[in-house]
């Protein structure tokens, strides 16, 4: 047997260097091959507000994977089966949306790794040909990250970063700003605040901090924040505007500057 096979992810995590994502709200495996070709380090494939259902997922993460990019899920609001199949199909990551407690952060442990550190079923359909199917190795491999997006998550911030098989955070900062009397997509210092503390708090836990952001401008801010991971908008926000700009340019008229969450 030959060397086992991992997430090409967890040693770029140990350097300075920050890794920059795609989203994938479209459910077909082109509109992922483009996000993986992009030159990301990552793809998420976006289960909660994107239009992908499980049938779809598949052809998905074999684009990205086939692309070069690592591939990512975020799956809905508390649907451990869907993670589960998610990481038996090739998934490396998974995003955990509404993480407000340390219960809700525990049942996303168990959900993605494997006895005796949680109670993901064995079954590692394609997962096999990617990350292996050692179970002690599959849990090291797998990145979990729970999203902190509400007031109340920001106080429980400490005791969720705290659960044993966490790898990090992913912020959503739409809810998080909906949640503190913010409109969303729009920055503040008062936001910024926000961000600013749950990144010094995953540094002090040994957690990863990442974010999902507006525009690569606005991703480098994000970096500048503290951030090691950033998610760039969307496909269906950079087809939406690319395509937008360049009707307006032939028609000699003016668009607004393309960018957006999802």
């Amino acid at each position: 047997m030959g060397a086992p096979k991992g997430n090409p992810l967890r040693s770029r995590l140990n350097s300075p260097e920050p890794l920059f994502g795609g989203w994938c709200t479209l459910p077909t495996s082109f509109a992922a091959e483009l996000v993986g070709t992009s030159g990301v380090d990552y793809a998420v494939v976006d289960m909660q507000h994107g239009l992908t259902g499980y049938s779809d997922l598949v052809s998905m993460l074999q684009a990205i994977t086939l692309a070069g990019a690592v591939p990512m899920v975020r799956i809905p609001f508390g649907d451990h089966g869907i993670a589960q199949r998610a990481l038996d199909a090739g998934a490396m990551g998974l995003i955990f949306p509404m993480i407000n407690t340390v219960a809700l952060a525990e049942d996303a442990v168990r959900s993605c790794r494997y006895p005796p550190l949680g109670e993901r079923s064995y079954g590692p359909i394609r997962a096999r040909l990617h990350i292996d199917i050692d179970t002690e190795w599959v849990n090291q491999q797998v990145l979990c990250l729970v999203q902190i997006e509400t007031k109340e998550a920001m106080d429980n911030l400490d005791g969720i970063l705290a659960v044993p098989g966490i790898d990090g955070v992913y912020v959503g900062p739409a809810d998080l700003a909906l949640s503190h009397g913010m409109p969303p997509g729009k920055s503040s210092s008062e936001l910024d605040e926000l961000l600013s503390r749950i990144a010094q708090a995953c540094g002090t836990h040994s957690r990863i901090p990442a974010i999902h952001s507006l525009s690569g401008a606005d991703a480098r801010d994000k970096v500048a924040l503290g951030y090691r991971m950033c998610s760039i908008g969307s496909d269906s926000v950079w087809l939406g505007s690319a395509y937008t700009q360049q009707v307006a340019l032939a028609r000699e008229q003016t668009s607004e500057a393309a960018g957006g969450l999802y």
